[in-house]
C-alpha cells in the first residue's frame, strides 16, 4: 500500500463493551504510515470500560496510550472529554476522519440529536458538518426504536452506522482474528485499507485467499 499525506484521525471511545476493539485500532492506526497523528477522546464510562475489561485501572490519561498499545505511542494525543474547546472542536481544524468505537447508545443519540454536549459529541457534530467521514461502531443489543430512529437519523446526516459485528467466512481461529477482521472493515471505511484484511475472493478460490 503506497503511503499518502499524512492523515489525522479522531478516536472516541465511550463506555459501550468492546474495549479490545479500541484497542485494535489504535494500534493498527499508530502502526500505519499514512496516519500523520490521531487523537483520542474517551469518555468516563469509557475509562471505566478499560479498566473492567482490560484491566487497565484509572490513571494519568497521557499514559493511557502508552498503556493500551504496551510500547510508546508517538502519534497518539489524548484530549480530555470536558475540553469543548479542543482544536477538534472546531470544524477549521483539518480532521480527515473520525471513529467512535465502541459507540455507546447514548453518544449516538447525543450526535444524532446535535447535542454536542462533550468533545466526542461536538467533534462528531463537526465531521457532519464539514461533510468529512464519521463511523459509529454502535456495540449494544436488542435495539429498541428509540436507537433504531438515532441510527437513522444520523446515517442521514452523514455518519456510517457500523455495528460492532464479527464475520466468520474467513474462518477465525481467535478473538484477535475476530476483532482484527472487523477493525480492518471499519478503516477501510475511512480510506486505509489494512494489509491484514481477509478479503473474500469468491466460493471456489476462498480458501487460497490471504489475510
Amino acid at each position: 500500500m503506497p503511503p499518502t499525506q499524512g492523515q489525522i484521525i479522531t478516536v472516541g471511545v465511550t463506555g459501550a463493551s468492546g474495549a479490545v476493539l479500541a484497542q485494535k485500532t489504535l494500534a493498527l492506526l499508530e502502526e500505519d504510515p499514512r496516519v500523520a497523528r490521531i487523537h483520542l477522546v474517551v469518555t468516563e464510562t469509557g475509562q471505566r470500560l478499560f479498566a473492567e475489561e482490560l484491566g487497565l485501572s484509572s490513571g494519568d490519561l497521557k499514559q493511557l496510550p502508552s498503556r493500551l498499545l504496551g510500547r510508546p505511542a508517538a502519534k497518539i494525543e489524548v484530549l480530555p472529554n470536558k475540553d469543548v474547546g479542543a482544536s477538534i472542536a472546531s470544524g477549521s481544524y483539518d480532521v480527515d476522519s473520525m471513529v467512535i468505537v465502541p459507540c455507546s447508545m447514548g453518544t449516538l443519540a447525543s450526535i444524532a440529536n446535535g447535542a454536542s454536549d462533550d468533545l466526542i459529541a461536538r467533534a462528531a457534530d463537526v465531521m457532519l458538518k464539514e461533510r468529512r467521514k464519521l463511523v459509529l461502531c454502535i456495540r449494544d443489543t436488542p435495539f429498541n426504536r428509540i436507537h433504531l430512529e438515532n441510527m437513522l437519523r444520523a446515517e442521514q446526516a452523514g455518519a456510517l452506522i457500523m455495528p460492532a459485528i464479527p464475520a466468520f467466512y474467513h474462518q477465525p481461529k481467535t478473538i484477535d482474528d475476530l476483532v482484527t477482521q472487523y477493525v480492518c472493515r471499519v478503516l477501510a471505511q475511512i480510506g486505509l485499507p489494512q494489509e491484514k484484511m481477509y478479503r473474500w475472493t469468491g466460493h471456489s478460490s476462498s480458501k487460497e485467499a490471504k489475510a
